[in-house]
């Protein structure tokens, strides 16, 4: 019966159920582990992408009209193709396209990374870079392919590809006519309608898509939490790594109480007298003129203290003096190795010189 119930607390020991611990969430950190979703990047990039196509359709517009001019016109009419010519060509054509895709490329990545930031913060880390073997572990492969987390992925995916569907037939059903309209058209006025047209479904998909990177997000966040969770085993372990285990602590703390006790009593045989309660406290103190302004206590206790204090004392021929205020009101306020303050000094005086008078007589 014994062995079952230690079994059973061993077990709900081990089982992780305890939210993760500050420290823990700071080291997952450090190795690259954090609550990222790629849907919130990737529809938050697009949103701000078509935005962007909007206002800056016009001024693309004339960047395109001077590559189409750049190919079809001047290269076109070169008479001689040479080494230099060809690369004028090259690096024209590099600089009209520059014109247009540089633009798109910066707004992408600073989307991107506006989208990382916001969701985890700012992080730098060479952890992931790392080799882990484990990654490719075929046995490990096949498990994550029928995961509940693969499973889940699908559904998205399904998801994604319905609900773009479903914008996409409805912006055009919102537009048929236009659409029906395209073959009389102008080839400019077809480009312009199709554009507009691309542009509207374009803002319509990234904002489906934000609401299920939203969802997304929710279930991204579920999955951290459970991944991070510890166990009372692992908590009771982390405290002890990070602040020591308290029965070492106690056995450290124990030793410097020991030692500073055996210096505390070395001071005892040297001291020129010791105060007492009679039973309760015991104050020891010396004076060296020479050496010191004031007397200084070197010891101090009380009850079995006190009471090794002053047996100590007696084998070393050190005078005892009762004075049950003074012992009690210096125990309070003066510690180990301060000099006794002024407001003592009177009563001080009068027990050293009787203790002085005292060694004479001896």
């Amino acid at each position: 019966m014994k062995l079952i119930v230690t079994l059973n607390l061993q077990f709900f020991a081990g089982e992780k159920t305890e939210k993760a611990t500050p420290k823990k969430r700071q080291d997952a950190r450090k190795k690259g582990q954090v609550l990222k979703s790629q849907d919130v990047s990737a529809a938050f990039v697009l949103l701000i992408m078509f935005i962007f196509l909007f206002f800056a359709a016009p001024m693309m517009q004339d960047g395109i009209f001077a590559f189409l001019i750049q190919a079809f016109q001047r290269n076109m009419l070169i008479d001689t193709v040479s080494i230099e010519t060809v690369m004028k060509m090259y690096t024209d054509s590099l600089q009209e396209m520059a014109v247009i895709v540089l633009p798109i490329m910066a707004i992408a990545m600073v989307a991107g990374v506006g989208a990382n930031y916001l969701q985890f913060g700012f992080l730098f880390t060479t952890e992931t870079l790392k080799l882990d073997l484990k990654k490719i572990d075929p046995i490990k492969g096949i498990k994550k392919i029928i995961s509940v987390r693969a499973l889940i992925n699908l559904l998205k995916s399904l998801l994604k590809i319905s609900f773009l569907g479903v914008v996409t037939a409805a912006v055009i059903w919102m537009n048929l006519e236009e659409v029906l309209s395209l073959a009389f058209q102008s080839p400019w006025e077809t480009l312009s309608t199709v554009a507009l047209l691309t542009g509207i479904m374009g803002l319509a998909a990234a904002v489906m898509l934000l609401f299920i990177a939203l969802l997304d997000y929710i279930y991204e966040k579920y999955e951290y939490e459970k991944n991070l969770k510890m166990s009372k085993q692992d908590i009771k372990d982390e405290h002890k790594n990070s602040e020591g285990d308290p029965l070492i602590k106690s056995k450290i703390k124990q030793r410097q109480r020991e030692m500073a006790m055996r210096r505390m009593m070395q001071e005892v045989p040297h001291a020129d007298v010791v105060i007492t309660n009679p039973t309760h406290y015991a104050i020891v103190l010396k004076y060296d003129e020479n050496s010191m302004d004031a007397p200084r206590v070197v010891a101090k206790g009380t009850d079995f203290v006190a009471q090794k204090i002053k047996l100590i004392a007696k084998e070393h021929d050190v005078v005892m003096v009762e004075n049950r205020p003074l012992a009690r009101a210096m125990y309070d306020q003066v510690e180990i190795g301060d000099q006794v303050p002024e407001e003592f000094f009177k009563a001080v005086a009068e027990i050293l010189a009787y203790v002085y008078r005292i060694k004479r007589k001896i």
